[in-house]
């Protein structure tokens, strides 16, 4: 695996950080890689602009910072419209379907992706764990980390007492991750 870049955006409150972070662990820690995570916050604790850069590699990683990301995981419009321009071509997109509307000008030249995670989150019964839900989706529509290490950096990541439904989220996520491969599988060979 060469140096994958990958930014996560959205707003606070949506997990971003917690995001970067669990991929950032399930690479370095579960999955044989090495991984950075760089922050940014808005003022506001909470409702404002947030984005956690993770850059993962099979080799030690000289340069943090994304130059360009191969994976954009855009949680909120505000965070899409001010990053969608850097994605590299041929790149991943990944979207929350009810936050973010994507035109084609966007989405030309890269895989995109959308996953209702908020809706998923909802039928859980807590939308808190939306971004767990989005954890599960990317990792099964990237493929670039184990299933298994992520599920382990999800759980040692949480607070004590919520495994079972960050766990129930990041399966969730998954599964749709796997329902979108299957779909487009199928429209290959119709």
């Amino acid at each position: 695996m060469a140096r994958t870049e990958i930014r996560i955006a959205g707003f606070g409150g949506q997990g971003v950080i917690l995001s970067g972070y669990i991929f950032g662990k399930a690479a370095s820690l579960f999955d044989v890689k090495h991984a950075t995570l760089i922050q940014s916050f808005g003022p506001e604790a909470r409702g404002s602009a947030c984005s956690a850069q993770v850059v993962i590699s099979d080799e030690p990683i000289d340069y943090p910072y994304i130059r360009k990301p191969d994976i954009l995981v855009g949680l909120s419009q505000e965070a899409f419209t001010k990053f969608a321009h850097d994605i590299k071509p041929g790149g991943i997109l990944i979207t929350e379907e009810d936050m973010v509307t994507v035109d084609e000008k966007h989405t030309s030249g890269v895989d995109h992706y959308t996953v209702p995670a908020t809706r998923i989150a909802d039928q859980l019964g807590r939308r808190i764990v939306m971004n767990m839900v989005v954890v599960g989706c990317f990792t099964a529509v990237t493929g670039m980390l184990d299933k298994e290490a992520v599920k382990k950096a999800v759980e040692d990541s949480i607070p004590k007492g919520t495994e079972e439904l960050n766990i129930k989220a990041f399966e969730s996520g998954y599964e749709h991750g796997l329902h979108i491969l299957k779909q487009r599988e199928e429209e290959v060979i119709e």
